[in-house]
């Protein structure tokens, strides 16, 4: 097979040769490897050789060649966003699209629902490129195995080599994606080259308020499976109504030849609660394991219990071990229309979150995870949106640890399509009813859970954030309804479809709802519990008014908190020549027009993690409910 470059014209081409998605489980040789690092991991971030071409008619054709001379090309740091490495235009734009104004581009299939565009981003003046290489050899641990590269985000439209030959295609910037190397794979001097382009058909459903970058900006590596691999882990504890015991069940995918599978759990203190083996390949599942005391995970105890799993082959001989760390906890929406966890009432004291750094931008740290973890805990936030996107693999289990909730979101949202200059006109909205964009969100979803699914912190699936309502949105919930009943599904836009609220979330969302309105709904005979997905838009001198929200709290056990919007400014630093001093910057200081400007800086706090004066308000109100 050999890439297509009108692949970015066409909505229903949004992965090709890409692995299925799994879970996010790492894998060992040994259990000593858990302190030093796993043989089966070889990262390739770091420094590449890089061409940026504004357009894609401009671009090295042949880049890809293992002959190919890149003696002009520039060096680029992986992970890393393009713009801030000092190439094309640094653009925050917050509802519109970034060409409205300058391009006229409808959605395929939405104007005309029969055709494509030819050239819609194939051959746009507006769509950047850029063209990475990196060598690399194998280590001893990986020769003879499967190889499989996996890149954790790459926005926007991602097209991989590896030594002449086409390996994948793929979209979707914030799961990750994963292609097989093996065929093409070789000890030493592989040429790997990857294509990026800013825009594709993706971009009218990734259309979120914040800056937009394109390239490598989450972690590249490389994965060797030895003969018998783990390639999923579905663990499902379930707590009995009594809350004091339960019972665990965990399926496998095991690739390659037929394993012995030794699993073992352990409690927080290291004491083994039960054992069990397993052999076979394919879908391995154990033995419901029953549970007579549980620790329940809850925000104010995250109790989190210890899965190994080894695998050994025909001989004895151990191939891999699979740690993972779980927790028993109930999701539940009663009869009374409250949502309860492990059977107390859900208050949310939650914050949106953009992943953000002042110096890098969407390429985040450890350090940087870890420190808003303790923000959140020192202000008595107990719940995180993963606004608008799902977030870095590690901040799932930073969260599982410090007990805070998470909304997981799909990463979807196509404003520009249906809000014009703050009027609602769906005419071209997508994903809509079209079915022509159904497999594109219905494999996002999907995504989504398939790397999470095995979080005891997520306990909302979010199906994306304003992108109107429809069938395909509804099919992306029955996708959920279908594989989870652990948890329930939240959806802000079907406000807009009032018909489609039987079938789209199971809370009565809205966005910046007025406290008065609030009472108006649940004093009118509700269906749905209500949660403000955003509110107090904390934005210049604001977040005055919580009171108001936080009293609806104490009076209406149907009204179950929200999410500020939002939690850290998008502000990047930039060297001012006038007074040598960094400086940061916000939408419309980087000579990028249109731009929605200082609506990228409105968190609790400044871009360089600098609490704002509103924090303050938020730990008193939220401490007030914890």
């Amino acid at each position: 097979m050999q890439a297509n470059l009108q692949w970015l014209d066409d909505p229903e081409v949004f992965r090709v040769n890409q692995l299925p998605a799994h879970s996010d489980h790492h894998y060992y040789h040994d259990t000593a490897e858990f302190k030093t690092g796993s043989r089966f991991i070889k990262s390739l971030n770091g420094a590449w050789r890089f061409n940026f071409a504004k357009t894609p008619a401009e671009r090295p054709v042949d880049f890809y060649q293992p002959d190919f001379d890149a003696t002009d090309f520039d060096t680029i740091q992986v992970p890393g966003h393009i713009e801030l490495a000092g190439y094309g235009q640094i653009q925050y734009i917050n509802t519109l699209y970034p060409w409205e104004g300058k391009i006229y581009r409808r959605p395929p299939y939405t104007l005309n629902q029969d055709q494509l565009t030819p050239g819609l981003f194939s051959d746009a003046a507006d769509n950047t490129v850029g063209s990475y290489l990196k060598t690399f050899d194998l280590d001893d641990a990986f020769k003879g195995q499967r190889i499989i590269i996996q890149f954790q985000g790459v926005e926007e439209a991602l097209y991989v080599w590896l030594n002449g030959h086409f390996i994948g295609y793929a979209e979707d910037s914030f799961t990750p994606s994963e292609f097989d190397l093996t065929p093409y794979i070789q000890d030493q001097g592989n040429v790997l080259a990857v294509r990026v382009y800013k825009r594709s058909t993706a971009a009218f459903i990734e259309d979120q308020d914040m800056f937009r970058f394109s390239g490598i900006f989450r972690d590249v590596n490389i994965l060797a499976e030895p003969a018998s691999h783990i390639t999923d882990l579905d663990i499902r504890p379930v707590p009995n109504a009594n809350l004091k015991s339960g019972e665990l069940n965990i399926t496998t995918k095991v690739t390659g030849e037929p394993a012995t599978l030794a699993l073992t759990v352990k409690d927080h203190d290291g004491r083994v609660l039960t054992s069990q083996t397993q052999t076979g390949s394919g879908s391995v599942t154990f033995d419901t394991m029953l549970f007579d005391q549980l620790h329940l995970w809850s925000p104010q105890t995250p109790y989190l219990y210890q899965l190994t799993i080894e695998v050994y082959d025909a001989d004895h001989q151990l191939l891999e071990v699979v740690p993972y760390q779980f927790g028993f906890r109930t999701v539940e929406l009663r009869d009374d229309k409250v949502i309860y966890v492990n059977n107390k009432r859900l208050v949310i004291n939650g914050v949106n979150q953009h992943e953000w750094n002042a110096h890098t931008g969407r390429v985040i740290s450890m350090a940087d995870m870890r420190a808003d973890i303790q923000t959140m805990l020192a202000n008595n936030i107990n719940a995180d949106r993963t606004c608008h996107y799902p977030d870095q693999l590690p901040w799932y289990q930073l969260c599982d640890e410090a007990g805070i909730y998470l909304m997981a979101e799909n990463n979807l949202e196509s404003h520009g399509s249906w809000q014009k200059i703050g009027a609602i006109e769906p005419s071209y909205n997508v994903p809509g009813d079209n079915p022509h964009w159904l497999a594109a969100v219905i494999d996002r979803a999907r995504s989504n859970y398939e790397w999470f699914k095995n979080h005891p912190s997520i306990i909302f699936w979010s199906l994306g954030n304003e992108s109107y309502a429809g069938e395909d949105i509804a099919a992306m919930q029955a996708f959920y309804k279908e594989h989870d009943d652990s948890r329930l599904v939240h959806y802000e836009g079907v406000v807009h479809t009032p018909e489609l609220k039987d079938r789209i979330s199971d809370v009565e969302s809205r966005m910046y709802e007025k406290p008065q309105n609030i009472v108006a709904y649940l004093e009118d005979n509700p269906t749905k519990p209500f949660l403000d997905c955003e509110y107090m838009h904390d934005m210049g001198n604001s977040l005055g008014g919580m009171q108001s929200y936080n009293d609806l709290i104490d009076k209406y056990p149907m009204y179950q908190g929200g999410f500020i919007w939002d939690f850290i400014d998008q502000a990047l630093f930039v060297h001012d020549p006038i007074t040598d001093q960094d400086v940061l910057r916000y939408g419309g200081d980087f000579d990028e027009r249109h731009s929605d400007y200082e609506f990228s800086g409105d968190g609790l706090m400044f871009a360089d993690r600098t609490p704002k004066p509103a924090m303050q308000e938020v730990k008193y109100y939220y401490g007030l409910h914890k």
